[in-house]
């Protein structure tokens, strides 16, 4: 690659990263519905052609977005979780939900695009956006309660069956965890739902004003989900 090529390489992505960050910050300030290539030309300061070079339609963008704050919401958990020893079951659970709420407050703005607000008139590919990382932090959840479920399965008294479930969840779940039955799957949406409540709490302004601890809060909520599960909590 010559260095010309090399230098338009570096603009382009240069360019395309502040388009992104300006549609974040369009969204914060006027919700989803606040995206669109024209505004962000205007705020950039380029023509309406010139941005749709980079993005063919808002769809586009969006679906990158989602794309790139997934991925490193991902990317995040799985570090912190893969910091803690597999002897240590309890501190995996609690490093992922940890991890989970300080990316979320450091980027509020794309826990909403990922978790909250549908963006109005958006149209996603076929088979959804960020499918790989879906699928990654559905694995990584299930992996989680997969540890846990030897410890965890006496505890659980609700009865499910493999039909129970969306046929690719239960599909990847049998291919992934084979011997996983279907009640830890059930445990581990649990699991998620649980993370996440308090934190989407948090984001959307309603736990503040209630209690100025929230970090010490959802610290206590998990390690009573880290018992929950038959784990040893870590200190």
């Amino acid at each position: 690659m010559s260095e010309t090529t090399s230098r338009r390489a570096r603009l382009r992505a240069e360019t395309s990263a502040e388009i992104k960050a300006i549609a974040l910050k369009l969204m914060a300030t006027g919700g989803p519905d606040a995206i669109s290539l024209r505004a962000i030309a205007r705020e950039m300061g380029m023509t309406a052609g010139a941005i749709y070079s980079y993005y063919a339609t808002r769809d586009d963008l969006i679906t990158t977005l989602i794309d790139d704050v997934y991925g490193e919401l991902v990317d995040a958990v799985e570090t912190a979780r893969d910091a803690v020893p597999e002897s240590d079951p309890g501190g995996r659970v609690l490093a992922w939900a940890e991890t989970v709420r300080a990316w979320a407050l450091a980027n509020p703005e794309g826990f909403r695009l990922i978790y909250g607000d549908p963006v109005p008139g958006y149209q996603p590919p076929e088979g959804g956006p960020a499918r790989d990382a879906a699928h990654r932090a559905c694995a990584g959840l299930t992996g989680l309660v997969a540890a846990a479920w030897p410890r965890a399965e006496s505890r659980q008294a609700g009865a499910y069956d493999w039909s129970d479930f969306e046929d690719g969840l239960a599909a990847a779940t049998r291919e992934q965890f084979p011997g996983l039955p279907p009640a830890a799957v059930a445990l581990a949406l649990r699991v998620w739902g649980r993370m996440h409540g308090l934190i989407a709490l948090e984001i959307y302004g309603h736990l503040r004003p209630l209690i100025h601890k929230t970090a010490s809060l959802y610290r206590e909520d998990m390690l009573d989900l880290t018992k929950s599960l038959g784990l040893t909590p870590p200190k």
